[in-house]
């Protein structure tokens, strides 16, 4: 009788196994990261980079930029690791000076032990500050880069030049995805200018969709606003509920995470998230999707890039452990004093994933 019961267990446990088995999975992360301001110590020709000197205002010292680079690297690498041990796919960054500051920071040793890439064009800004895109080169496959100016559209504003949007077309899982980096105007500027980012970065949209009605788009950036506001919600068009994402249209899922009370940087002890990727429906199960976001993979159609989790990261590091903005996030500078720390910003990274 006991043979009888271990042998009827182990074919149910069998059973089980095998259909455990049936579908195999792959995961990625995509991610986003304010820098806060990575500078070289050297001027760059016709840029205000002088705060960012040895004899500047910050006494910006090889010591300091290195340690910069040893502390962004460090989250760089750890991003996207709390679900995949290789970490993220591929990370848009802002508030880089230039290309050196890049190639450096993919010379640090997390970086480089990955074979970490980056793709950069040369912006107007004034300050000098850019955006890129890092990569592992083992998961993503650049296809073409291209940087869309910012335009503004007063007369008065024609000699602002500021940053672009960087438009990346490549291949992941072997399917065509496109992403898409910026970081719209400071809070220093009116609403408006934001909100004509946003409708510039639904041209960019649009125009990316005509060319290819099935990419796979993420738009994301340091926004100056957060999901509810017009730039995000109305000119880019970014939804809150999936059901009213559009057949065109896009899903900002950290519109929640904000209302949940949490974000991605703080100001006068409120959160804000202007850290953002904002997904296009074509990285969406809707059947599945607009009765829950709490799903399974083998509750979607998981044949090509879906959607699948989102997150704020966060290490206790990268916080203040004491004193009077303890709590806060622990930036390189603050109140004029060299912190060493890392950003005023937190990252954020979105899964997707695939059946194998």
């Amino acid at each position: 009788m006991k043979r009888h019961m271990f042998l009827l267990a182990l074919a149910l446990l069998m059973t089980v196994g095998a259909n455990a088995q049936e579908k195999k999975y792959s995961l990625y992360g995509i991610g986003f990261y304010n820098l806060e301001n990575l500078f070289d110590t050297c001027h760059d020709e016709g840029k205000n980079d002088y705060e960012y000197l040895p004899d500047g205002r910050n006494r910006w010292t090889g010591m300091k930029y290195t340690h910069k680079l040893r502390n962004m690297s460090r989250v760089l690498a750890e991003m996207g690791t709390d679900r995949l041990p290789m970490g993220c796919a591929a990370i848009g960054v802002s508030e880089v000076e230039n290309a050196k500051c890049l190639t450096d920071l993919c010379n640090q040793e997390p970086l480089k032990e990955r074979n970490f890439q980056f793709v950069h064009i040369e912006g107007p800004d004034q300050r000098g500050v850019d955006c890129a895109l890092l990569y592992n080169p083992k998961l993503f496959e650049v296809r073409n880069v291209k940087l869309v100016p910012y335009i503004y559209i007063k007369e008065e504003d024609s000699l602002r030049a500021t940053r672009g949007f960087l438009v990346v077309s490549g291949t992941l899982a072997d399917e065509h995805v496109t992403i898409v980096v910026n970081h719209l105007p400071s809070r220093g500027a009116t609403s408006f200018y934001r909100e004509e980012g946003g409708r510039q970065l639904r041209i960019v949209k649009d125009s990316l969709l005509k060319d290819d009605p099935d990419v796979k788009i993420f738009i994301m950036g340091d926004m100056n606003d957060d999901p509810q506001d017009k730039s995000m919600a109305e000119a880019l068009g970014a939804r809150r509920k999936i059901k009213d994402v559009e057949d065109d249209g896009l899903w900002n899922p950290f519109w929640d995470v904000l209302a949940s009370g949490t974000g991605t940087l703080q100001y006068d002890g409120k959160w804000n998230l202007f850290d953002q990727i904002i997904l296009s429906r074509s990285l969406l199960d809707m059947k599945v999707m607009k009765k829950t976001i709490d799903f399974k993979p083998s509750d979607i159609d998981c044949s090509s890039l879906r959607y699948y989790r989102h997150q704020v990261f966060r290490r206790d590091y990268l916080f203040q452990k004491e004193g009077k903005y303890k709590g806060n996030t622990l930036r390189t500078h603050a109140g004029g004093a060299w912190l060493d720390g890392y950003s005023d910003h937190l990252p954020t990274v979105v899964y997707v994933i695939k059946e194998k």
